[in-house]
């Protein structure tokens, strides 16, 4: 049964990600979160935020926040905006 995923064209770059936690993590644990980048929320939630390259990376960042006991609240595909080719005006 086909998902809009299967639709789209695989363009080859990895996707980026927000991931968001409840808990604050300090940035030792970058490396632990495949250099993902750490960003501490005021209500107390964490975004990692940055590049997956295929869903078993995403799978294995899951996997690690598990791991440390971390409620997982949401996993967010970020669309990026593609540079706008300027047309040649005769």
């Amino acid at each position: 049964m086909p998902n809009e995923l299967d639709q789209e064209p695989h363009s080859g770059q990895p996707t980026v990600y927000h991931i968001r936690i409840r808990g604050h993590l300090g940035p030792q644990w970058t490396d632990w979160f495949g250099g993902m980048t750490i960003s501490l929320e005021d209500n107390g939630d964490t975004i990692l935020s940055g590049p997956v390259p295929d869903q078993a990376a995403l799978y294995g960042l899951l996997k690690n926040a598990r791991n440390l006991g971390l409620p997982l609240l949401s996993v967010i595909p970020v669309e990026l905006e593609q540079p706008q080719s300027k047309e040649r005006q005769p």
